[in-house]
């Protein structure tokens, strides 16, 4: 699952910001130019806002899970069964029981397959929502720092990073993630046990060119 969510919020990014980033271009301050840099889905992804529905979604989620390890399980004990007592069986129970196998790992199939696909239609919702957001705290924080470009040094398996060389100074993520937790006002989620799935990094994307 961790898979279907770096997919849905690549795509996600892309889609949700795609309204955000038509508004029109404020004037560039006068002076020389200011750069900043973000991971723009990581921030989106260490929001306290993303990590608290996060947890939400894969709370929800759990009796899917288990549901599929508990099919999973019997898949496996009946092929152990048929390839320890298969010798024994006449052709057509042999038959049967592989039959049923077969049949099984293909409910197991399709029960995963729809449970991925919304999974990653919640997931989209919940980056789509909370992305937008952080957009608009970055716009309002470019404006009051005088910032006149804001590049994505986001890496992602398909995309290299945007940036190539940058002072740590330039790097707006840890404020843009302060502010927007600070604007939304909820707290941090409470640190997750050993056993409980850590909130996955968003994979990377542009945020919205303005010009």
């Amino acid at each position: 699952m961790k898979r279907t969510l770096a997919l849905v919020l690549t795509l996600a990014s892309s889609f949700a910001l795609t309204a955000a980033s038509q508004t029109t271009p404020a004037a560039a301050p006068a002076g020389p130019a200011k750069v900043g840099v973000i991971e723009f889905q990581a921030a989106v992804g260490q929001t306290n806002e993303f990590q608290r529905d996060m947890a939400d979604l894969q709370k929800k989620f759990e009796p899917k899970r288990n549901q599929l390890k508990t099919m999973a399980d019997e898949i496996d004990s009946l092929t152990k069964q048929l390839q320890t007592s298969g010798a024994s069986l006449s052709d057509a129970a042999r038959a049967s029981q592989a039959k049923t196998i077969e049949d099984k790992k293909k409910q197991a199939q399709r029960f995963q397959e729809d449970a991925q696909n919304d999974l990653g239609t919640e997931m989209n919702d919940l980056y789509g929502k909370v992305a937008t957001k952080v957009f608009d705290v970055l716009t309002a924080y470019c404006k009051q720092q005088n910032l006149t470009l804001v590049l994505d040094a986001s890496e992602s398996q398909n995309q290299a990073p945007t940036v190539l060389y940058h002072v740590e100074s330039s790097d707006i993520s840890k404020a843009i993630v302060d502010a927007y937790n600070l604007k939304s006002g909820i707290p941090a989620p409470p640190a997750q046990t050993p056993a409980a799935p850590a909130a996955p990094k968003p994979a990377a994307t542009k945020p919205p060119v303005t010009h």
